[in-house]
Order: C-alpha cells, then structure tokens, then sequence
C-alpha cells in the first residue's frame, strides 16, 4: 500500500519509514523541508511539502491507501506559555483537522487513518488499572487528547477506519525519553522523579512501530488502542532498572517542586500517572517483543555483538591486521582505540551491500540529533570518492570529510576521516555470505584527540556515544530488513 505520513522525519516517523519500505509499502512524507527529509529518510521516500495548498494536499491523499499521522510539537521541555499552549493545539488539532478535511475532498480517500494520541488523555488516574474504555481524565493535557481523537474521528465521514493510538514514553535510540534521561544517570546522578509512585505507560520503538503496521492491516481494528507494553511500571521501578542496566546508582531523587520549578505546568508529563494497558490488541492479536521494561533497556543499553578494546590488540585479530597493515592513512595518523560490531541481515548480500554503499543511505543509520546532512552531491561511490557531511556533537557543529580509501564492490569497503573531529578514523565495513544471511562486521581503529584528555573523554564519553551511534545503525537495518538478534 501507499501510506501518507505526518511526523515522518521525527523520533516515531523515521523508524516507521523504514519499517514500512521493509513491507513492501510506499512513504509518501509529508514535511517542511524536502532537504532535511532527504538527509534523514534517504531517496526512497516520497515528499510532499507542508506550504502545498489544501487542493494539492487533496490530490496527493487520493493516491494514497491510509495515513499515519504522528506529527505534533513535544509536549515537554518549554514552559506551557499561552503561546506555548497554542502552538501545541495548532500542531495536531489545527494540522488534524486540515488532513482530515483534505481526505473528505479527496477523490479517493486512503481507507485508513491511524492518528496518534497519548495516554495523557487519562490525566493524573493514579493507580487505576486503564483500557481504552476507561474515561477520560482532566487537565491541558487530557483535553488536548480529547479534541485531537475528535479532530481524527471525524475520518469516518469520509469511509476511513479510525485507529486512535495512545501512546505511552516511546523508549528508543537517536531521540525521545531514554535519550534525555540518560546523562544524569550516566554520571550516577540519576534517581527517581517526584514521589516515584507514580505510574509510567512504556513501549519499545520497535513495539510502537510493530502495532502501527498491524493497525494498517488489521482491517478489524478501530477506535482507541493504548500504544504502551503490557507492563506499565512506576517511575522508581523504571529508575532501579536503568540503573541496574547501566551498573550505575539511581537514588538521587529529583523533586516535584523543583521540576514545577523549572517548567510549570508542563512537568505535569513526569508527574502524573497513567497504567495504560493494551486491552484492544486483543489476546495473541498482537505479539509484543518487549513485555517488561528490564528487556527493553537491556536491548537498548547493552550490545554484546559491539566490542571495544585497544588498536594495538585488535590489529592481531583474524583479517584486521591484514586489512590495515597496508593502510597508508594508519601509518601517518596512530590508532589507539579499536571498535568491533557484528550485524547479521537476512537478505542477500548484493541488497545489503548496495544499501550501505549509497551515501544517500549514510543519514538514515544517524541517530537525528547528529543533524546529519550530505553537502553536495558526492557521486557514485568508488575509491578515492571523497564526501563532505555536516554533523552535530551535542551542540557544536563540525564539519566532516570521508575518503573512500578502499573499494572492493560487494565484499568490502574503507573509509577515513580526513577533516573531523577525530585525530584517526579508520573504518573498514566487511560483508560475507552465510547461507541466505548477510554478516557485516564494522571494524573501526580510531583516536581522540588532544592526547591524556582525549583518553579521558573516550573513558567518559566517546565509547558511549559511539555505542549509541553504532546501536542506531542496528536498529535502523533491523526495521529496514529485518535482524538475526
């Protein structure tokens, strides 16, 4: 099928995109910038541009067979201003309401819509136990879900099934909740949020994108359906898991008052409690991955197939001492910290290959917040192929310069930072065929610069942000092609 996208280049949106050309279906993107949609989603996502006045919007949703629409300012993070508040209903009642009116003016309407929502449509419900009937609770942020599910409902008029999805905290890599909570907790500064007792309604990404793709499908399903795993959790339980996952302590709590605080009302998103359950996908209808909130942060903090040590000792490893020993680049720039990473896809190793080789494709496996973006159009790749990206560390921006140093089509491929942030980068990207099964192995020699202080930053950070990175990229091959774990 044909699928119309909102919110396509954001935290849900990017792994939907690929989830949905795994399946065979067509992304028609509907967003701001067509660079950035590029950057972020690659060639193989159609777009159109939000400025399209309503008769083209129209137009575009008549060649479409349903709609998935996730766009919306983040509810947390800014004071809820009058402005604020404004900006937070024009962007899914008022952008819900226009796509719902452009359906109905369509020639053909897309069959189905599946509008997010949240669990905040209960309110504060303590320790209630809810499914989807449960009633509604009170409060900005209820009310904003309220008038967002009416705001989509009104699809039916136009024959569309409805499938209002309340989503719980969205646990992923490269954006959301996780990512935000981690750096307290990396520093074994974390610790539970208010009184802790609070309930918190979690998914997986890779859960959340599974029932969006079986809501497209299941032709029977309609109406509201709670996007959280089936063992909400409160926010003490979640701070011991995490902490326990990361080997760090979690017991410095972070006051209620002081969060009111900081983001007035706003920070009533951490503060109230929601034990949402997914009573409507009905029993064995939906299979989760992810039941308990242990496993989910075990698949997203811990990676056995990803292995650091030192270059000198990875050199004597099988094939890297042979790979690197000729490397002309290694003898001018030393490597001190090596980097390993096993993927196994199950598809053919010319598909796997051809996918990773296109620069076009490098933005796809970067978690968002890189801002990653080609400049120029860099060419077919091939060796002695240079490319210039911008990316993002945290706030600075930098420029960065890749040589294709080695080429060898459907077997290998070598490249190198020539302008970066790193004093050495080399990375060597191999593929094997085993049986009907891809195996890239990722083999990076690299070193921080400015000497004790770069050893002490990759002890505190690099090998961490570098997981993250590294940790993306599987899960972005995952959704595209599917994973061996």
């Amino acid at each position: 099928m044909r699928v119309f996208v909102t919110g396509a280049t954001g935290f849900i949106g990017r792994t939907l995109a690929l989830r949905l050309r795994r399946e065979g279906h067509e992304v028609l993107a509907w967003v701001r910038s067509e660079e950035r949609t590029r950057a972020l989603l690659g060639d193989q996502v159609d777009t159109l541009l939000t400025s399209a006045d309503d008769d083209r919007l129209a137009e575009a949703l008549s060649g479409c067979d349903a709609v998935v629409n996730l766009a919306g300012a983040p509810v947390f993070g800014k004071r809820w201003s009058a402005a604020r508040r404004r900006e937070l209903v024009d962007s899914r009642v008022g952008l819900t309401e226009r796509l719902v009116g452009c359906m109905a003016a369509a020639a053909s309407p897309p069959r189905v819509l599946v509008s997010s929502s949240a669990v905040g449509f209960y309110g504060d419900a303590g320790g209630d136990r809810l499914g989807e009937d449960a009633p509604p609770g009170a409060g900005f942020l209820a009310d904003l879900c309220q008038r967002w599910e009416a705001a989509a409902t009104e699809a039916q008029g136009a024959g569309a099934r409805v499938v209002l999805l309340r989503t719980g905290v969205v646990l992923g890599r490269g954006g959301g909740a996780l990512d935000k909570m981690l750096p307290p907790f990396l520093v074994g500064a974390g610790g539970p949020i208010g009184s802790g007792r609070q309930y918190m309604s979690w998914i997986h990404l890779s859960d959340l994108v599974g029932i969006i793709v079986h809501a497209l499908e299941d032709e029977e399903l309609s109406g509201p359906v709670n996007g959280a795993a089936p063992r909400p959790v409160t926010n003490a339980e979640f701070t011991k898991a995490l902490g326990r996952t990361l080997r760090r302590p979690a017991f410095i709590p972070l006051p209620g008052l002081a969060l009111k605080a900081l983001f007035g009302a706003s920070a009533s998103v951490l503060l109230e409690s929601q034990r949402a359950l997914p009573t409507a996908l009905g029993q064995g209808a939906f299979t989760f991955e992810f039941e308990t909130v242990e496993r989910a942060l075990a698949d997203l903090l811990e990676n056995p197939n990803l292995h650091f040590g030192s270059a000198s000792g990875a050199t004597s490893e099988d094939g890297l001492e042979d790979s690197a020993s000729g490397s002309s680049y290694l003898k001018r720039r030393k490597a001190r910290y090596a980097l390993r990473c096993k993927t196994v896809i199950p598809r053919p190793i010319n598909e796997v290959f051809g996918f990773f080789s296109e620069a076009a494709n490098l933005g796809v496996m970067t978690p968002a917040d890189m801002r990653f973006e080609v400049l120029g159009d860099p060419g077919p790749m091939a060796r002695g192929l240079t490319i210039d990206y911008r990316i993002h560390l945290g706030p600075a921006p930098m420029r960065w310069r890749t040589l294709i140093d080695r080429w060898a089509p459907g077997r290998s491929f070598v490249d190198v930072q020539v302008i970066g942030p790193y004093r050495c980068w080399w990375h060597e990207h191999r593929f094997s065929q085993e049986g009907p099964w891809t195996v890239m192995e990722d083999r990076v020699l690299y070193a921080p610069p400015l000497g004790w202080l770069g050893a002490v930053a990759n002890h505190l950070f690099i090998r961490w942000a570098l997981a993250r990175i590294f940790g993306y990229r599987q899960d972005a091959v995952a959704q595209r092609f599917g994973l061996v774990r």
